[in-house]
């Protein structure tokens, strides 16, 4: 009786010896010689673990499964269940060489043990598993960054086999691709998943069949106007503070001025340590180039007004010497270096001066000149004499235009950005 039933304990039976592995060679593809064999593959996306817009990867664990059928592995069952297997059998058996096309890296998975499963039916179909990470190249186009849609794809394919020995494709069609409800990603919204297939060919070898799992990743924008768009915007609209502050006060705008640049060009070293160096622009760097033009014109308009401020200021001291005799070119300087000369220290009645000027050089050109080219010349330099005077006289409405002009520009540049790229 015990002899009895050690013979009935399936459990003391190797699995060589059930489903006689021994009496086949394993190294050829089952129908050696015939028609492809057909090997359905599915695939169940487990999670993308991450993106690297540097290194243009990307990660993904998901759990691959072929099926084919072999038929020297069928077994005789009176209740037609199939046996499942770890991955000590594998290496005894043929199972499809599918590899991932452009991928740098991969593992399966081995705690508690190697995450390999395989299971035989008796009519020799079988089902072979495994849970895979695999880090694959995504090529992608930051033309639009950060306002991107990047579309990925991992690629499956047989290493050894063409089309003329193995046939590879997907199980269920469209819903062979399944993916987990709870994936999501930090900078990322993933639009949709898409499995498709084709044929990839190699110049020594012949066509293969290729699998592809599609994807659409949606950068969340949110972040980036945060990080860059919101701080941009404050340094522009910072840079204005000058337009409000006295145009002697030198080093209350200069310093604005050089801080706002600074500040600029600190936020755009920031966004591109972060991302590949590619050699065509990106939507990111049109925006923070034109804030930086934006602060940048503004520290100009502040040297524009400084200058003709001095150049004023300098004629009335002029002015004031003649008048009286005396001529102080210490004043000049002195406004010139710290800032703080005012316009009630000088007297802004310029009409008898000026017009003494245009009559000493109407005089000079009038002995030179016929009378109609003298009052031609008389009223070309009259012109340019007026225009010169207000232009001294009133610099300080530069500031009120640049008060109108610059807000307008910029907001008319935020519509038409953000009217293009969204």
């Amino acid at each position: 009786r015990e002899i009895k039933m050690r013979k009935l304990d399936s459990t003391k039976v190797r699995p060589e010896q059930l489903l006689r592995i021994e009496d086949h060679d394993f190294a050829l593809r089952p129908g050696f010689g015939g028609s492809p064999i057909p090997v359905g593959i599915d695939v169940q996306v487990e999670s993308i673990d991450s993106i690297s817009e540097v290194d243009m990867d990307f990660t993904m664990t998901l759990y691959l499964r072929h099926y084919w059928k072999d038929e020297r592995l069928s077994f005789r069952s009176n209740k037609n269940k199939s046996m499942t297997f770890d991955g000590r059998l594998i290496k005894k058996i043929w199972v499809p060489d599918v590899f991932f096309v452009h991928s740098k890296r991969s593992f399966i998975h081995d705690t508690t043990v190697e995450n390999v499963m395989l299971r035989v039916y008796p009519d020799g179909n079988v089902l072979f598993s495994l849970r895979i990470t695999v880090s694959a190249m995504c090529f992608m186009d930051f033309s639009r960054f950060p306002l991107d849609t990047q579309n990925c794809s991992l690629e499956l394919e047989s290493y050894a086999y063409n089309e003329d020995d193995l046939m590879l494709y997907w199980k269920h069609g469209n819903k062979s691709l399944s993916t987990d409800e709870h994936i999501s990603l930090s900078q990322f919204f993933i639009e949709e998943f898409s499995a498709s297939s084709g044929l990839a060919f190699y110049s020594s070898t012949g066509w293969y069949n290729r699998l592809f799992i599609n994807f659409a990743l949606r950068r969340h924008i949110f972040f980036f106007v945060l990080q860059s768009y919101f701080p941009a915007m404050l340094m522009v609209m910072l840079s204005w503070v000058s337009f409000w502050i006295d145009r002697r006060a030198v080093p209350a705008r200069v310093s604005l001025g050089i801080t706002t640049v600074l500040t600029m060009s600190t936020i755009m070293t920031g966004v591109s340590a972060s991302m590949p160096q590619v050699s065509y622009i990106k939507a990111v760097d049109v925006y923070l180039w034109i804030s930086f033009l934006f602060v940048f014109l503004s520290v100009i308009e502040y040297a524009a007004v400084n200058y003709l401020t001095t150049i004023e200021e300098r004629k009335q001291l002029k002015k004031r010497g003649k008048a009286s005799g005396m001529y102080s070119i210490d004043a000049v300087q002195a406004m010139a270096f710290d800032g703080c000369f005012h316009d009630t220290d000088v007297d802004m009645d310029l009409p008898a001066f000026s017009d003494r000027c245009e009559e000493n050089e109407t005089r000079a050109h009038a002995a030179s000149v016929s009378n109609v080219d003298t009052t031609r010349i008389k009223r070309k330099r009259s012109l340019k004499g007026n225009v010169g005077r207000m232009i001294l006289q009133n610099n300080h409405v530069i500031d009120t235009y640049s008060r109108i002009i610059f807000p307008s520009v910029y907001i008319v540049f935020n519509l038409f950005y953000w009217g293009l790229y969204i």
